[in-house]
Order: structure tokens, then sequence, then C-alpha cells
């Protein structure tokens, strides 16, 4: 059975952290499927570490979809929660069918939106009609070209601000709150201050849970790696060492061997060439 909405408020009641991960395909979502994970983030992060783009804001609502249907397949357990990408919720009626496609066609079971009070009627109507959602403040990756990529919430009116949205989106309905690159101290004062779940990433211990990127965490994305994240393995040389040996194995002729070959008669062979047999030349063999 899927983690549910009340599962991850239990958890936030009894100060068990709360664990989320990115993932963005079927074979990502089955490995975590293997752990005790609750949380899956189908991120707008794929623009980057999967498309090669330089922030989040060439993602679509399709692409979006398209990950979160792969996603989906792979997982069974998780808590799915998809973003809504850039501009594709500027208007409740708006989020409403985008949100719409993401639950009907992607099959997730929550989505994700950026904003705070500004955004508070729109997680209300989402929620009215049945749609879960999780907020996002602090450093909003859709706003890059215009808070540019840095640490938010650091001036008395830009805490207090963060402080109010944070509020406004509880009041609104939404059941968790990412809080991105703000101050320690300031997300676990918010976090002290709000009943549903913070979940922190360069926001320190003091949230309820932690989100990190699949490709970070597992060094597969080498383009950068924030300070609010950790390495826990080197994939990407491991990778990158089985891949050279891949390929130095086929050019020597050592790969494949018989044991990755299948057989046939050599009668049935012979027999089915027929003449063809000849442009084959003294290499022909009864094994393919």
């Amino acid at each position: 059975m899927r983690t549910q909405l009340s599962d991850i408020q239990r958890m936030k009641d009894r100060a068990e952290r709360l664990v989320m991960v990115t993932a963005y395909d079927y074979t990502s979502a089955q490995l975590i499927d293997r752990t005790d994970i609750p949380l899956i983030l189908v991120g707008d992060s794929l623009g980057m570490v999967v498309q090669g783009n330089s922030s989040t804001v060439p993602v679509t609502i399709d692409e979006i979809v398209y990950h979160t249907k792969a996603v989906m397949r792979g997982s069974s357990k998780a808590l799915v929660v998809s973003d809504l990408p850039f501009l594709s919720y500027t208007s409740p009626e708006q989020a409403i069918q985008n949100a719409g496609k993401l639950m009907q066609l992607g099959g997730c079971g929550a989505v994700k939106l950026e904003g705070g009070a500004n955004m508070a009627s729109t997680v209300r109507r989402l929620v009215d009609l049945g749609i879960p959602v999780m907020g996002h403040l602090g450093f909003t990756p859709q706003s890059v070209n215009q808070i540019g990529m840095r640490v938010q919430g650091k001036t008395v009116a830009h805490a207090r601000q963060l402080l109010e949205d944070a509020l406004a989106l509880e009041a609104a309905g939404a059941f968790a709150i990412v809080l991105e690159l703000i101050p320690a101290a300031l997300a676990k004062a918010i976090t002290e201050r709000l009943h549903i779940p913070t979940i922190g990433i360069g926001a320190g211990v003091g949230c309820d849970g932690e989100v990190q990127v699949w490709h970070d965490i597992l060094g597969l994305y080498s383009d950068h790696l924030p300070r609010h994240t950790k390495r826990y393995a080197d994939l990407g040389s491991t990778i990158e060492q089985a891949l050279n040996q891949y390929a130095h194995e086929v050019r020597e002729r050592s790969f494949p061997t018989a044991a990755n070959s299948s057989v046939i008669d050599a009668k049935t062979l012979t027999e089915a060439l027929g003449d063809h047999a000849v442009s084959l030349g003294a290499t022909a063999k009864a094994t393919v």
C-alpha cells in the first residue's frame, strides 16, 4: 500500500524524519521501491540532470507527465509527488487543468508548486477539488532568472515573509512545504510554527524531513555539486569504468562468448543457408 497523506502527517507528529528523493524513470523508481523511503518527487529538476538545461524553466507539463508515468510503473509504495513546471499554474483554472493531467494521465498522488501567499487561493482551489498540494518556499528554481541562485530569507523582511507564506500555504490546505536554501535557524523556526511537515533542501536539520536529487546523492551528475548535498556513492565513475571495460572486451572479441550466444544445429543451418553458404566463406560456423 502506498504512503498516504495521513502517514506523512503522523510522521511529523511523532517527530519521525521524512525522507524524499527525486526519481525520473522506471528503473530509479524500482530501486527506491526496495527501500523504506516514503516520498518520491518527480521534480522539474529533470530539466537540468536529465535534459542538460541550465535551469528548470524549459520543462513542460507534458514532460512531467511522461516522467511521472515511468516512475509510477516502477513504484508501488511511495507517495509520488509531481512538480507543476514553470508557467503551468498561472491561474487557478490552469493549475486545475495541469494538476489534473499529472494525476489522471501521470498517476501521481500529489502535486508541488512554488510560491507563498500569492498562491494560496490556487492551493485552496486545488485542495477543494481533491488534489493534494505540496508547497515550495525559499529558493524557488522556476524564479531563478529573477532571484538568482542564492540563499533566501536573510533579511528581517524576507524572513518574516517566508514565515507568513508558510502559514498561508498551511491555511490554504497544503499538506507539506519544501523549504529550499534558507538559513537553518529560520527553517527550524518555521517548522516549529507549522502543523504540517516541512521538507528541507539546503535548509538544515531542523526541518521535518529532507529531499535530495537522485543524481547528486549517487554521484551521477558531475556538472556541479551544491553545498547542500552529499554524495553517498560515486556511481558515475563506476559506470564509466564498466563502459570502458565493455568497449575493451567488444574490441578484443572477448565478449560476447559462447555463454552469451545461442546455438543452432549445424545441419539446420546448412539447409537454411542453401546456396548462400558459399558466400560466408571458410569462417562460417554452426553457432549464431
